[in-house]
């Protein structure tokens, strides 16, 4: 296993650029995949969840050209493949793939099977097929029952009414959104329970709506759609990753003279950009534009919160809290035990190493930093945010050791370049 070690860092000061936002690349990605018309993507994140799309893509047929200023994309019109034909989709880790693939393939024709790591095969996919099935597609596990691989017996979607879940993902959801306009018929979808980070969900009915789709929803509970076909913009340029930004922004809140990002603002579309409310609450010094955010340092506070709606952001203030004064509480991430791995098993385990003091509970944990924090060898967990999170700690005065560095590549492989740029 590779190991990295981050050397005692008094500060990171200066401006980041961002990389496109994950969560916007894949849905644009699929969306212009769909349409009529030919799409130029701007921006698009150049990373292992992005590639595993790109490549799927590319292998139902899409025709996908990359230039010097984006990703030229054809859309397909309609369903992405219209013809029985048999193949084999290797997702990987991404979720933002396997899940959005999974339903859009069900509108055609076709025998197709969808599988990835041997974690993806953890990640449960049940609410979403449950969906589908309701929908009329027929569906299959060919392993676990809930879990991938799964297997789409594609003959096309009927559409009519549907009942989801809200308590484990959005991505279900937004995957059942985004194949609903070209279901034979419209579309209505009841969530039980509270749907967790609806931020995410409406980045998807923004994204749906800029592509031509007709979409009205009753507080995120009940939605309609109405039948329709996906039509191309032309130009999209996908926003910066907020939930990247996240990690120079804490940065810029804990020491040094202060940090930038650009690619994100106050006409950000994504829910992470509510992280510098967090850091506000906490006592950083924010400065927004809506094109860039600026964070200088403050005495840090501890904070009692609900981060439902940030819950890769929430990762980010735990790790914080190591910083602030007080005993800061998470609360409501209880999705976070379905992520890339057990996130709050992960993040209380590791917090105990630098000598937090942790309380970890169902759907909460509470942080209490030491006097002191000490060095200590990180475990990533295969998980990217685990590494990107964790690389705070030197800004401790000590030195801190990630195993498996390299798993930032699924959505920041850059991350520790520019970490040693800012630390120069």
């Amino acid at each position: 296993m590779q190991t990295l070690t981050l050397p005692p860092t008094p500060a990171l000061s200066g401006t980041v650029e961002l990389p496109g936002s994950k969560s916007i690349s894949n849905r644009a990605l699929l969306l212009a995949s769909l349409a009529h018309g030919n799409t130029r993507l701007h921006n698009l994140l150049d990373s292992d969840d992005i590639n595993f799309m790109l490549r799927a893509l590319i292998q139902l047929g899409v025709e996908v050209e990359h230039t010097a200023d984006g990703h030229n994309v054809t859309g397909a019109g309609g369903p992405l493949i219209d013809k029985n034909i048999e193949l084999s989709l290797d997702l990987g880790l991404a979720g933002t793939a396997l899940r959005p693939l999974t339903a859009a393939l069900t509108l055609g024709r076709g025998l197709f099977t969808l599988d990835g790591t041997q974690r993806m095969r953890e990640r449960p996919i049940a609410p979403l097929v449950d969906g589908l099935r309701q929908l009329g597609a027929d569906i299959d596990y060919l392993a676990s029952i809930g879990f991938p691989p799964v297997r789409v017996n594609a003959k096309g979607l009927i559409g009519g009414k549907a009942t989801m879940p809200g308590n484990l993902s959005s991505q279900f959801l937004t995957s059942l959104l985004i194949c609903a306009p070209l279901a034979d018929n419209p579309v209505t979808i009841s969530v039980e329970g509270e749907q967790v980070s609806k931020p995410y969900l409406e980045i998807t009915l923004q994204m749906m709506s800029r592509f031509g789709a007709t979409i009205s929803h009753d507080d995120y509970q009940y939605f309609e759609v109405t039948p329709g076909a996906y039509h191309s913009p032309g130009e999209y340029l996908v926003e910066g990753d907020a939930s990247s930004a996240s990690y120079f922004l804490a940065a810029g809140a804990i020491a040094g003279s202060g940090v930038t990002v650009r690619g994100i603002g106050s006409q950000s579309m994504q829910g992470d950009i509510a992280f510098v409310d967090v850091l506000r609450a906490m006592g950083a010094n924010v400065v927004m534009t809506a094109s860039s955010v600026t964070v200088t340092p403050g005495r840090l506070q501890a904070v009692d919160l609900d981060l439902n709606a940030i819950p890769d952001a929430a990762m980010t203030v735990a790790v914080l809290a190591l910083f602030a004064d007080g005993t800061t509480t998470i609360r409501n991430i209880y999705n976070w035990r379905v992520k890339e791995t057990d996130r709050l098993a992960a993040m209380s385990c590791e917090l105990r190493k630098v000598g937090a003091q942790v309380i970890e509970g169902k759907d909460f944990i509470a942080i209490t930093p030491p006097p002191q924090l000490h060095g200590a060898t990180i475990d990533t967990y295969g998980d990217h945010r685990m590494a990107m999170c964790f690389s705070l700690v030197s800004l401790a005065g000590v030195s801190v050791t990630l195993n498996d560095p390299e798993c930032v590549s699924k959505t920041y492989p850059e991350y520790f370049e520019i970490y040693r740029s800012l630390a120069a």
